[in-house]
């Protein structure tokens, strides 16, 4: 079920306005994970492995908003099972090049029919504003939902300039789920304000920007650990 941003103070708290957004459980299992992502001493390929394990839980979490229909299967004792099947086409796209990282999540956790696209959008350190490079997105994706991948949000100009993109392919706000790893604050405000109808799934919420416009405490730059390029 979906959950909406948590009251001030609770960790995974009841429904507090109309805003379609998810964060994960704020249990053990994951504050650990975070712990280690946060942790500037972790190593890039410690960094990798958990991110992905991050990302399995926002994936399935994701899904869960995708409409399902029922499916009757027959089990190898020769009984009936009524379960469900994923019912709609899927797209996942990746914010590059730090969304590419939430992509091996979405090919083990979807069984239906999916395809990808990449954006490449990059941010002005000076002035904190997105400028689209590059885009490749497939011809039917208007009739497709889509999963927005990019790990961090943190000021929304990116995240926004995708969405917008995104939507001029014919593709409706609803239809489009994005999952990030870290949101701030202001990035999710500015993303519901912008699109009151997109679904976001997050694993936290940080509440500050540093003046550099970087989410504080955060866990610094996702590509740049992901990838191990880090100077």
């Amino acid at each position: 079920m979906m959950q909406n941003c948590p009251k001030e103070g609770t960790t995974n708290g009841d429904m507090v306005d109309s805003r379609r957004m998810y964060i994960l459980p704020q249990k053990n299992h994951l504050l650990s994970l975070m712990t280690i992502l946060r942790d500037s001493n972790t190593t890039s390929t410690r960094f990798a492995e958990v991110a992905e394990k991050v990302g399995d839980q926002l994936i399935s979490a994701a899904l869960d908003l995708l409409p399902f229909e029922a499916s009757t299967v027959v089990s190898p004792t020769g009984s009936s099972y009524h379960g469900v099947r994923e019912a709609c086409l899927l797209c996942g796209v990746s914010i590059l090049r730090a969304g590419a990282s939430l992509e091996n999540a979405l090919r083990r956790g979807y069984t239906g029919p999916y395809n990808f696209g990449k954006i490449l959008i990059q941010r002005d350190e000076k002035t904190s504003l997105p400028t689209l490079f590059y885009s490749k997105l497939p011809p039917d994706l208007a009739s497709r939902k889509v999963i927005l991948l990019e790990p961090m949000l943190a000021t929304g100009g990116s995240a926004c300039a995708a969405i917008d993109l995104i939507k001029n392919h014919g593709v409706p706000e609803e239809n489009i789920i994005f999952v990030n790893i870290l949101a701030a604050r202001n990035g999710v405000e500015k993303l519901f304000e912008s699109f009151p109808s997109i679904n976001l799934v997050t694993a936290a919420v940080d509440e500050e920007l540093t003046p550099s416009s970087h989410i504080n405490p955060g866990l610094g730059d996702f590509g740049d650990r992901f990838y191990g390029t880090e100077e």
